[in-house]
C-alpha cells in the first residue's frame, strides 16, 4: 500500500516556510526531514508516523488515540503512529507535526559514519 498523497501534500503546505524541509522515501511512506532529522512520515499503513519524545509517549498514548509504531512485530521507542482518522483537520494535523518538529528538534545530531 502507498503512502496517503494527500496527507503528504498537507503536511509538506503545513511544514513550509520553517526549517528546511526534505522528504526521503523511507518506512514504506514519505518521511519529512526538518533539519536534516525525521519529524514526520506519511505512512503506508495510513496515517502518520510522528517521532515523539520517548519521555513523552506514555503520556500521548494515554491522552490519544495514538498507538506505539511497529516495525516487525516490535514496538520502536520515539515513534507513534496516528490514524488518518485523527488528522482529518488541520488543527489535528498541526499539532501533530508541532509535537514530530519539536521531537525532531532535540533529537541528537547522529556522527558520520566512517
Amino acid at each position: 500500500m502507498a503512502y496517503n498523497e494527500h496527507l503528504a501534500d498537507r503536511v509538506r503546505e503545513l511544514l513550509a516556510g520553517g526549517s528546511p524541509v526534505t522528504e526521503q522515501a523511507m518506512f514504506g511512506g514519505l518521511a519529512f526531514l526538518v533539519a536534516g532529522k525525521i519529524a514526520v512520515a506519511a505512512s503506508s499503513q495510513g496515517g502518520l508516523l510522528v517521532r515523539v519524545d520517548p519521555a513523552r509517549a506514555d503520556r500521548f498514548l494515554a491522552t490519544t488515540n495514538a498507538r506505539p509504531m511497529e516495525m516487525k512485530g516490535r514496538a520502536i521507542q520515539g515513534w507513534l503512529h496516528v490514524d488518518g482518522d485523527e488528522l482529518r483537520t488541520e488543527r489535528q494535523l498541526t499539532r501533530w507535526i508541532a509535537v514530530g518538529r519539536a521531537a525532531a528538534a532535540s533529537a541528537p545530531t547522529k556522527r558520520p559514519n566512517r
